[in-house]
């Protein structure tokens, strides 16, 4: 339904036009004040299901306010925004009125003196209430992003969202949520520029691209703990970044599994170079015949072809697939 009124802190809002394709939208708002126009945020196209599933008001908003947290996803708002009160519909005590028994409200459930405390310290947009309200839509999803923002978005989406509610299943389901919403190339872009999202996938990699330049150390853990990565330690540490433990060395890691054919690949998936005997490299699949790895001594964490003259590929594995990872604490 493409007309939809919000009583929010005496504002009437009634949207009759919207228009979504990638990231350009048309809003069409009558009976405000005071109120800019929204802009869709930078950041992934909507899927059809997000399309079809959140309302287009919520849609544009969490697009707008996604610019306040540069970086993030406005995928990552409408994950949190859906497992939280399915954006704003659920009729539950404490979403449109009053609190739940934990005393968070409004559509996106913050506590009283968590929203407080985030809109005294940001700029709120023209168009929520005055003062500031929790089950005024506007303000409630820009206060979200604000609050990822501020506890590490988008550089850790995990641990962020792990703040926001204190539990994994929580943080998994609002990313496996907020990956629904986004429209995904199956064969991923090849390109740590455009690694976008707050979905598993992408959380590794921008993890992994992130660390680009970073020199080649034997046994390398990061730059924090002995100056540079090795291969299966830029690996371990990427999936650690969404809460995922995976074994210390390639050929550890390659056992974990679960393996899979080289045509089945995605983009965060694991691809190893060696023979059965020794497993001595692995990167991580970046989409598009391109992998993000820490090769060798001299040689920086880099972007590459997935094949190279010479190179003796040798399988793939696919962790986001498994239902646990197993640990592990030599160092390659």
């Amino acid at each position: 339904m493409l007309a939809r009124v919000l009583a929010a802190g005496g504002v009437s809002v009634v949207f009759t036009s919207v228009v979504i394709a990638a990231v350009v939208t048309t809003v069409t708002v009558a009976n405000q004040t005071n109120s800019t126009a929204p802009n869709a945020g930078v950041g992934s196209a909507p899927s059809q299901e997000a399309v079809s599933d959140i309302p287009p008001y919520m849609l544009v908003l969490y697009q707008r306010a996604a610019t306040a947290c540069p970086g993030l996803d406005w995928s990552v708002l409408a994950g949190i925004g859906k497992v939280e009160t399915d954006h704003g519909r659920s009729t539950l005590p404490g979403v449109s009125s009053g609190e739940n028994f934990a005393g968070a409200a409004g559509p996106m459930q913050f506590l009283a003196p968590t929203f407080d405390s985030v809109t005294s310290r940001h700029p709120m947009p023209a168009d929520g209430a005055s003062p500031p309200s929790r089950y005024n839509p506007v303000d409630a999803v820009y206060a979200a992003a604000y609050y990822l923002c501020d506890s590490g978005a988008p550089e850790d989406v995990y641990s962020a969202i792990f703040t926001y509610n204190h539990a994994d299943w929580y943080v998994h389901e609002v990313l496996d949520q907020a990956a629904a919403y986004r429209s995904q190339t199956p064969t991923g872009p090849g390109d740590c520029g455009r690694v976008h999202g707050g979905d598993r996938a992408s959380v590794v990699l921008a993890f992994a691209c992130a660390q680009l330049g970073q020199p080649y150390v034997w046994g390398g853990d990061g730059p924090q703990v002995n100056g540079g990565w090795d291969c299966s330690g830029l690996t371990k540490a990427a999936y650690a970044s969404i809460g995922l433990t995976l074994p210390r060395t390639a050929a550890e890691q390659y056992r974990s599994g679960p393996i899979i054919s080289e045509s089945a690949l995605r983009p965060g998936d694991l691809v190893f170079y060696g023979t059965t005997d020794n497993i001595h490299h692995v990167g991580l699949y970046l989409g598009n015949s391109k992998i993000v790895n820490a090769p060798t001594f001299g040689i920086p964490v880099r972007v590459q072809d997935l094949h190279y003259p010479g190179d003796d590929y040798f399988g793939a594995t696919s962790p986001l697939t498994a239902s646990s990872a197993v640990s592990g604490d030599s160092a390659q």
